[in-house]
């Protein structure tokens, strides 16, 4: 009997790979009235996404059709920005006379690529405060993640993963690794520094990313980005804490001007997310003048209250997301609610990417990062059993076992929410534990 679409993409391991890592089998197992690509490249100076819509066009919409396939969805969109030259080009040579997909072009503006923005800006509906896409008839995927559903249908597994490596770097790159390789051999094939010269590394992008301490960690199925920075950076600092300085300065200098409020993105349509207001309570030490506790979990974090918007220097978007983790160790989780009234300014309230990456101090790392055909010599990988959201993957490979590429090296029940994990180079285990896989190479 032939395996489903799901069986295949559940095989395969497929993940969000925008960073989220969902279990995408299941994000696509429903009954959806459109699938969205996301092809936005959300962060600034990461170029993965436009690179996989320029180099593998066909099998963006391959993967589209098939999560429109499994969902039932009747209608497509792959949404990019508008300036993606190359891209717009490539895919609407794809796409053909295919009339359930279009493109969806998008302005240049942070953070387009938000989920919820792109929901709100394709379909003009606004997912609810604790609420999915699907809630409102939406599934949302990125564009690597539809080249692995396209290529899991074929009995492809995921066990490479495209990085963009930039920074402080002589040759800012894009190139396809094994998943489990040290980031550091990525950062030299750039050119970079090597750790502790007195540079920093973020996985991800320079205002959601987080900072690495090891250099050594090893590339996951969501790492979408590797940006190398001086430690003293702008960037690396806002990372920092939150410290009983920033709590202090929060107390003393806030102004309560709301330019926070005022520009941040899920607020402006209708999320309720209010910085200002988790400033002044934490300004008061009083709970109740936060506001609606459930606002607190719209923030996306990405950032923008923080990097942007707040001209006395502090962090806004450190404070909202502290309070929203305290909210969820004590058991306290969002609750969907009706949704506020879309701001009727947003449109001229959102904040040009050029403008953002200048308040960053990244102008000057703002470059091309071509695409780079070649394989970079690796050793030995360390793949993690949990790269995604759910339980991790249980080990099925005992130490001394030989392996090739593609094979299933941890595995989880199809019932349980997780995703497996493949061998990412031939070569023998060396290493097994409940957290990741070991395999160096063959000799």
């Amino acid at each position: 009997m032939a395996k489903s679409f799901y069986d295949r993409i559940f095989d395969a391991g497929v993940i969000g790979a925008g960073g989220a890592g969902f279990p995408t089998h299941i994000k696509v197992n429903a009954k959806a009235d459109v699938v969205l690509a996301n092809g936005a490249e959300c962060e600034p100076l990461l170029r993965v996404d436009r690179r996989i819509m320029e180099h593998y066009p066909d099998k963006v919409v391959e993967g589209l059709q098939v999560a429109m396939r499994v969902s039932g969805a009747a209608k497509g969109y792959i949404c990019l920005k508008a300036k993606y030259k190359l891209a717009v080009e490539r895919l609407q040579n794809a796409i053909g006379n295919k009339k359930k997909i279009e493109l969806f072009l998008l302005d240049n503006y942070y953070p387009a690529g938000d989920e919820q923005q792109i929901v709100h800006e394709v379909t003009g509906k606004v997912v609810p405060p604790g609420g999915i896409p699907l809630d409102v008839g939406a599934v949302v995927c990125n564009v690597g993640t539809l080249v692995n559903i396209a290529d899991a249908v074929e009995d492809i597994p995921v066990t490479h993963k495209l990085v963009t490596v930039t920074g402080e770097v002589k040759n800012p790159i894009t190139i396809k690794v094994p998943v489990g390789t040290p980031m550091k051999l990525l950062i030299k094939e750039a050119g970079g520094p090597d750790e502790g010269q007195g540079y920093a590394l973020i996985e991800g992008g320079p205002a959601m990313g987080k900072v690495q301490e090891d250099w050594s960690s090893p590339v996951k199925k969501t790492t979408g980005g590797l940006i190398v920075l001086p430690s003293n950076h702008l960037v690396i600092r806002k990372k920092e804490g939150p410290s009983e300085s920033d709590y202090r300065l929060t107390k003393s200098v806030c102004c309560q001007c709301s330019y926070c409020t005022q520009l941040c993105p899920r607020n402006n349509i209708g999320l309720g997310v209010q910085p200002h207001k988790v400033m002044r309570g934490i300004g008061y030490g009083r709970g109740d003048a936060i506001g609606n506790i459930n606002d607190v979990f719209s923030c996306c974090d990405c950032g923008l209250c923080t990097y942007y918007a707040c001209y006395m220097g502090l962090k806004p978007g450190t404070m909202v997301t502290t309070i929203k983790n305290a909210l969820l160790k004590k058991g306290i989780r969002p609750q969907k609610e009706r949704v506020k009234e879309v701001n009727p300014a947003w449109e001229y309230k959102k904040v040009p990417t050029e403008r953002f990456i200048q308040r960053l101090g990244l102008s000057k790392y703002d470059v091309d990062a071509p695409m780079v055909d070649k394989e970079i010599a690796v050793d030995k990988v360390r793949i993690p059993l949990k790269q995604h959201i759910g339980v991790p993957a249980t080990p099925v490979v005992e130490v001394g076992a030989d392996v090739q590429v593609g094979d299933l090296i941890g595995a989880v029940e199809k019932d349980k929410v997780g995703a497996n994990v493949h061998a990412s180079i031939d070569g023998k285990v060396t290493f097994v534990s409940k957290e990741l896989i070991e395999i160096s190479a063959r000799g």
